[in-house]
């Protein structure tokens, strides 16, 4: 087994990967579905209604996330995830025969909608720190990129799937087969080896777990740094179809179709981002820095691009640096976060992640109103760079990070290193770059 690939080498982690990338182009299928319903059939074109409906789907996450996150740290996961994902492939189930029956009214889309986020909200941090009890913390920042992987390789397959079952059969009979992509993940929680399953400690039924979350991340420096990142790009950075959408009509005078490929390029590098991610032993924060940095001036590069094929060629680095940092920060906070405080960790992350969006998206989307689409990349590359940069200011002040230069032509980048609250050993990290040969003597 190489190393990109070392997680699969476990057999409980085999089994779920597969359910989940079932159930992941399942995911990808009802949102485009979802999406098109409300657009086309619901009203009369009114991308407000898209905008409500998105948002009824991930409010939930951002308002449930410290309830949520005690949830994941208290109870048996596999049960949990068990009784979420069989009640999200209900829903799904249920928003597809209103819509097979034609009685589908928009208050009803956003009743299921609703409900739907409520679930996910609950699934989440459940679903992100299960993969802890699946393999060893050797393979954990392995496992994780994987996850990541193939949630983005689903977004290649799920919206085409979804596209032409839409205009064969119906978006209703999309819903439909979501159902059986939940099911997909129910039977391989079921299958697997609870025997082989790594015991967790949970969280033990006292006042004040919440509140001993939050005093837990205020007390990491390092993490706190990397949901400030996470915070900054996922807000302002993270805004893809706003900018594929905006360039490819208002730039280059194309079509939907453009568009559509337009998003598969950008998650081709998604997944080669993600899949090189697998390949490390564990994650560092210099790792989440540099893919900040490389990812504000991807974008930067990008938004300067003169033909469509030249910016579609870009995308493939956007996606690349942004699944490389996204995936590194999400490992780095697991790995290094205590078991017991994780699933509290983790419904924090993902809440600041996602409830970023609704406050930067506007934003954005003002700017490539007001300025052009290019501008609106600016902003994101903006955010990458100011990112980056602010986790550095961090890392000189108390890491004590520095450059050296030395008689072996070297240039080494060396800092103090602390991890998770515990004290540990002063370690020194080196970046060696060799001169030039024409700067030898």
């Amino acid at each position: 087994m190489t190393a990109m690939f070392r997680s699969f080498g476990v057999f409980n982690y085999r089994i779920w990967f597969v359910g989940a990338l079932i159930s992941n182009v399942g995911t990808w299928m009802q949102r485009t579905a979802q999406d098109w319903i409300v657009l086309t059939d619901l009203t009369d074109h009114d991308a407000a209604a898209v905008g409500v409906t998105m948002a009824l789907q991930f409010a939930p996450q951002l308002a449930l996330m410290p309830l949520v996150g005690l949830i994941a740290d208290r109870v048996d996961r596999r049960k949990l995830l068990i009784g979420t994902q069989t009640a999200m492939g209900l829903l799904a189930l249920g928003l597809g025969l209103i819509v097979v029956t034609g009685v589908a009214e928009l208050w009803m889309v956003y009743g299921f909608a609703l409900a739907l986020g409520i679930a996910a909200a609950i699934d989440t941090p459940a679903r992100q720190t299960f993969v802890n009890e699946l393999v060893p913390d050797s393979h954990l920042s392995n496992a994780v990129a994987l996850n990541s992987a193939s949630f983005n390789g689903a977004r290649l397959i799920g919206p085409a799937v979804a596209g032409i079952l839409t205009a064969l059969v119906g978006a209703g009979w999309v819903f439909m087969i979501n159902t059986v992509t939940f099911a997909a993940v129910v039977l391989s929680i079921v299958a697997l080896r609870r025997s082989e399953l790594r015991q967790t400690t949970r969280a033990v039924r006292e006042r004040g777990q919440i509140r001993a979350g939050f005093r837990y991340v205020l007390r990491r420096a390092d993490i706190m740094v990397i949901l400030v990142m996470v915070f900054i790009i996922g807000t302002f950075g993270l805004n893809f179809p706003i900018w594929s959408s905006t360039m490819a009509s208002v730039e280059f005078g194309e079509g939907a179709g453009e568009f559509g490929l337009l998003s598969s390029i950008l998650a081709i590098g998604s997944v080669a981002g993600a899949l090189l991610a697998a390949r490390r032993d564990r994650p560092r924060l210099r790792f989440v820095v540099f893919a900040a940095a490389g990812f504000g001036f991807s974008t930067a590069l990008a938004a300067t691009m003169p033909t469509m094929w030249t910016f579609a060629a870009s995308l493939i680095l956007v996606g690349f640096s942004s699944l490389t940092m996204m995936t590194s920060a999400n490992a780095y906070v697991q790995t290094t976060t205590s078991p017991v405080m994780r699933g509290r960790v983790m419904a924090l992350y993902m809440a600041i992640f996602v409830g970023g969006t609704p406050l930067g998206a506007p934003v954005v989307g003002w700017v490539a109103n007001e300025f052009g689409p290019r501008w609106s990349m600016g902003v994101g590359a903006l955010a990458g760079i100011v990112a980056a940069t602010v986790a550095v200011i961090w890392m000189v002040r108390t890491r004590n990070l520095r450059l050296r230069y030395d008689r072996a032509s070297r240039i080494r980048l060396a800092f103090h290193y602390r991890g998770d609250g515990r004290d540990r050993e002063l370690a020194t990290q080196e970046i060696a770059i060799t001169e030039a040969a024409s700067q030898r003597g």
